[in-house]
């Protein structure tokens, strides 16, 4: 029971991550198509100014939950994904740059090239994370010892499930992954936008909604099937426990009310349903591969959710501060995102809900 619960609070925060620093990071890949001059960038760049770094918060709560939960998961994922962490450590770092950088220096060529690391800093950076999530989901190419080491790439094609030789982090199905995350977290981004800030910011974020939207739905539909094939997993748990078809269901159905509410011109509404529709499919993800933490591309070798979980006395008193202290940055993120403006204005001044 406490390792389902361990499971389920790394799920949960993640998603928390996902949905919050996941608008600010489609805003960083919208960021110089929406935005056309300095005024402009400055206005995109207010919008998130008060929070973007707190929302990077919520992935150190992650790699701390996992850690408490599956120290054996964190050790050895960290060790077999080493070089992908290193490049996502330093996307980070270029994205912060790019925002914190480009008002140190009145000049324009500084600016377009703070402006060019945070948009692409973004972009990789949402590429990797969804490149992360499908080599979970897919599996990794354990050795009989349940250690592993991912080199870039191997073969582009993803191998057939229980394949032999080494699996690397890029395949196809990966790279999908990653593409279907860039995807979704612009359209995510591009609702913030839409509702966050006013004049052509917001029209052009509105249209590129509606566009990303289409594209969004095409790459998940393609990406759920493709699941099926990578991690067999799934129709098993499908059998066993049909009620975690209530995810991909609640996605299904969150799509179609941000469809709707584009449509109706409600941006505010979109956005929640976007929200919800990003806390589902992780969420399908998760259930993907439940009971195992990390699943093998050989049959047998998967990490289980018993083989990497902490003592059970650990897990029991780690929760004396984990619950409150999850609750207490909850309810300050609560308080917080009340006060932002109502709307950032191109002049620069804020008008409070």
């Amino acid at each position: 029971m406490l390792e389902t619960f361990w499971f389920g609070a790394v799920a949960f925060t993640l998603i928390v991550y996902a949905v919050l620093d996941g608008f600010d990071l489609g805003v960083g890949v919208l960021h110089v198509r929406v935005a056309k001059t300095d005024a402009e960038r400055r206005q995109v760049l207010a919008s998130i100014g008060p929070v973007w770094d707190g929302n990077e918060v919520w992935i150190v709560v992650a790699g701390a939950t996992l850690y408490l939960g599956f120290p054996v998961l964190f050790g050895r994922a960290f060790s077999g994904f080493y070089l992908p962490l290193m490049i996502t450590l330093w996307l980070l770092v270029f994205r912060a740059l790019g925002i914190e950088m480009r008002h140190q220096l009145p000049h324009r060529l500084f600016d377009r090239m703070w402006d060019g690391a945070f948009t692409g800093a973004s972009a990789l950076l949402a590429f990797a994370l969804g490149a992360a999530l499908g080599n979970v989901v897919r599996g990794v190419s354990l050795d009989e010892s349940g250690h592993f080491f991912a080199p870039l790439w191997t073969s582009l094609w993803w191998p057939a499930p229980g394949a032999e030789g080494a699996t690397g982090v890029l395949d196809a199905y990966t790279l999908l992954c990653g593409l279907t995350t860039v995807a979704l977290l612009s359209l995510h981004g591009a609702l913030w936008l839409s509702h966050r800030v006013d004049g052509p910011v917001a029209a052009r974020a509105s249209a590129d909604a509606r566009r990303l939207l289409l594209v969004t739905i095409a790459l998940v539909t393609a990406l759920t099937a493709a699941t099926f094939w990578v991690q067999p997993n799934l129709e098993a748990n499908l059998a066993a426990r049909p009620l975690g078809l209530v995810f991909p269901l609640g996605g299904l159905v969150a799509f179609g009310a941000l469809t709707v509410s584009l449509r109706r011109g409600q941006p505010r509404r979109a956005f929640r349903a976007s929200s919800a529709a990003i806390a589902c499919l992780l969420a399908s993800a998760a259930y993907a591969i439940f009971p195992d933490v990390l699943p093998a591309r050989e049959a047998g070798r998967a990490l289980t959710m018993s083989g990497a979980a902490n003592h059970p006395g650990s897990l029991r008193v780690a929760l004396y501060w984990w619950i409150p202290g999850v609750l207490l940055g909850l309810g300050w993120f609560v308080h917080l995102y009340r006060r932002l403006p109502a709307t950032v204005h191109l002049e620069g001044h804020a008008e409070e809900e």
